[in-house]
């Protein structure tokens, strides 16, 4: 008959038994505490917040106007919501898959998205004052001098950041007209001689029956449909050829562009 095990025995058995499951759970306690932290760190930088921060460089002229054009896409960077879309630089330059970060992020989303609902609206319908057909128009926000901007890499995509908290508030302004004259009108604000100009109620620009004449009226069309837009402005270019266009939110004070006080006239 065999002997009982000792007391002493059983209980230091005993203790081992504890101590290894108590190590089991201590070690399963850390590697679930560092799975956490690699999926919180993961999710941070899909999102942007982790994202390397590149040294800021600054482009386009410091006596120049560059523009953001919205597309309608958007980046999620931090928790906060972005616009995408080009920046045209004075010179004519197009850098694409530009992300709008900071002040204005919500205000740009909201111009643009309503700009898309008037298009969607009005687009194919007949002017009434030159029976000519609608065309889109876009809204596009033009910063008077050099823009600051980082490269990024954000959910595998590179993006040029525009980091606008950077920019002097007065020195960006929104605007809208036709869309195919984004470029255009760009290039006319960096053309020396160019002014801005209102169009009186009973111009007869109204009344040309081509695309000028129509986006002039479209203009206070638009301006009727979103709060702090105003239509029935001109870009007046030293050859005499005219932009029709219309301001919108944020009206930089230092741009000129946006707050026209000249009346334009036409006899024709």
């Amino acid at each position: 008959m065999a002997s009982p095990r000792p007391l002493y025995a059983q209980g230091a058995n005993s203790a081992a038994s504890s101590a290894r499951r108590g190590g089991k759970a201590k070690l399963y306690a850390v590697v679930g505490a560092v799975v956490t932290v690699i999926v919180i760190l993961a999710a941070l930088y899909a999102g942007g917040a982790l994202r390397p921060q590149a040294s800021v460089r600054y482009l386009g002229s410091p006596s120049g106007y560059e523009a953001f054009v919205p597309n309608g896409q958007t980046v999620n960077i931090s928790g906060q919501t972005d616009p995408v879309g080009n920046l045209i630089l004075n010179n004519g330059t197009t850098l694409h898959d530009v992300i709008w970060n900071g002040q204005y992020s919500s205000t740009i989303i909201n111009n643009h998205n309503q700009i898309v609902q008037l298009n969607g609206q009005f687009v194919g319908q007949t002017d009434p004052v030159n029976n000519q057909p609608y065309v889109p128009l876009q809204d596009l926000y033009v910063i008077k001098g050099q823009v600051p901007v980082e490269q990024a890499t954000i959910n595998g995509q590179t993006y040029y950041i525009i980091e606008a908290n950077k920019i002097n508030p007065a020195d960006i302004a929104g605007f809208y007209t036709y869309d195919k004259w984004v470029s255009n009108f760009v290039a006319a604000m960096n053309t020396p001689g160019t002014y801005a100009a209102v169009l009186p109620g009973n111009s007869p620009v109204f009344q040309w029956t081509n695309t000028t004449g129509t986006v002039a009226y479209e203009t206070i069309l638009y301006q009727d449909n979103i709060r702090g837009f105003f239509g029935r402005a001109v870009l007046v270019l030293p050859n005499g050829t005219i932009i029709p266009y219309g301001t919108g939110t944020p009206s930089g004070s230092a741009i000129s562009f946006d707050s026209p006080s000249q009346v334009y006239s036409s006899s024709s």
